[in-house]
């Protein structure tokens, strides 16, 4: 079902530097499917409303090559067997010039041998080593990180500043928290770690106060978590009620969901402590140029829109592959997706969300991926999130914005 199909001729008719009639009839067409529905929609709400603030950017400017750009949408309610009939349509049916990934690893991994096949441009959208198999050479991603072991590296390494030596994992039976799961398995032995504990739990489960219980027992130093958005709040509850022992001084890592306003208003002070991949926070190391501006402008119509008030997690990342486009389509001159992998593969990056170059399989050759430690959060209230001094960055050194302090400290 097609939610959102924006004729951004509109857009265009106020502006100034409307382009010849022949061309404003005949759009550039970007086609993507993202969660409107499902668990994993609060992403996707927010994404899609980045994207489209880009879209009315480009086009009060005039468009791209003289034409207005188009979103044809799609929900693919986090249903990755959704998304591999979606695009297709979007390729034969709909006919769409450039095309932007479902959000995330679940729902992107599908749609890979299909625009391999079709040797399609895929710009990613936070997806993890969703190439690293396929090896696409036509696939960008938006997402600050190179790969899931070197995610869990920049983890592993927050271990090593506090003299860790035994680590429990609990991760999700699905694609992303697998992934990243397997990346700190791979990193344990180059960091003298020991394993105690290692356990995968089905995507619906609710209850982790016996997992918590199983876990305590066997006395981890560090306890990494790999989770999606219901399972994230859920941990994060039975931390609270069970605990995890006064052994650990570390815990988080990839709980999706955490970066959510509505998750974290609701959890509060529930979350002091907790160390958690994220992509951008209010820290002075993240003020990258244009980034406070745009968000400004989202938060102004997140209300109305229903999404993320903040916008921090996903949104600029979202904006930024309109940008990566715009810039590539616009050096370029040309819409032909070779041509445009080309650029994408030898020029460097200019967004909101930083520069970049972008390595091999299309992920960032740098990855800058942060980790951010919640410090002396209250309980309901959202503004104190719009600061700085509750999610600082703990790692890597070149963001840092505080040291990491003890789990076990901050909980006494």
């Amino acid at each position: 079902m097609i939610l959102n199909r924006v004729q951004a001729c509109l857009a265009l008719a106020a502006s100034l530097a409307m382009p010849a009639l022949g061309n404003a009839q005949n759009p550039i067409r970007v086609g993507l499917s993202i969660a409107q529905t499902g668990p994993l929609s609060g992403a996707g709400k927010s994404g899609l409303l980045a994207l489209q603030i880009w879209r009315d950017d480009v086009n009060a400017k005039g468009g791209l090559l003289g034409r207005p750009v188009e979103l044809v949408v799609y929900d693919d309610q986090s249903n990755p067997s959704t998304t591999p009939g979606i695009y297709t349509k979007l390729v034969d049916v709909d006919k769409a010039d450039l095309l932007i990934a479902p959000y995330g690893t679940n729902l992107t991994a599908p749609v890979m041998p299909l625009v391999k096949q079709r040797d399609l441009l895929l710009m990613g959208n936070f997806s993890l080593d969703a190439n690293a198999q396929i090896k696409h050479d036509k696939y960008f991603n938006n997402a600050p990180w190179s790969s899931a072991k070197a995610m869990a590296q920049a983890y592993l390494a927050l271990t090593g500043q506090l003299g860790v030596k035994t680590i429990a994992i609990l991760a999700a039976d699905a694609e992303f928290a697998q992934t990243i799961a397997g990346g700190v398995r791979q990193g344990l032995k180059e960091r003298g770690l020991e394993s105690v504990y290692d356990q995968n739990y089905p995507p619906n489960t609710v209850d982790f106060s016996s997992m918590l219980r199983a876990l305590r027992a066997k006395k981890p130093e560090a306890v990494f978590v790999a989770s999606y958005p219901s399972d994230s709040a859920a941990i994060i509850r039975a931390l609270n009620e069970t605990g995890v022992g006064s052994s650990v001084k570390i815990f988080g890592g990839a709980m999706v969901g955490l970066q959510y306003t509505t998750l974290m208003e609701s959890l509060g002070s529930m979350l002091n402590g907790v160390v958690n991949f994220h992509a951008w926070v209010p820290e002075r190391t993240m003020d990258f140029p244009g980034v406070r501006d745009f968000l400004a402008r989202y938060q102004a119509k997140a209300k109305d829109a229903n999404v993320d008030a903040l916008g921090f997690y996903i949104p600029p990342f979202d904006y930024a592959i309109g940008q990566i486009l715009a810039q590539a389509v616009n050096a370029t001159k040309s819409l032909d997706n070779k041509v445009l992998a080309k650029y994408l593969r030898e020029n460097e990056m200019k967004t909101i969300a930083g520069n970049f170059r972008y390595g091999p399989t299309g992920e960032w050759a740098s990855p800058r991926v942060i980790f951010v430690q919640f410090q002396d959060v209250l309980d309901k209230n959202t503004d104190q999130f719009r600061s700085a001094g509750k999610q600082v960055i703990v790692g890597p050194a070149a963001y840092k914005t505080a040291p990491v302090r003890p789990f076990s400290e901050i909980r006494r």
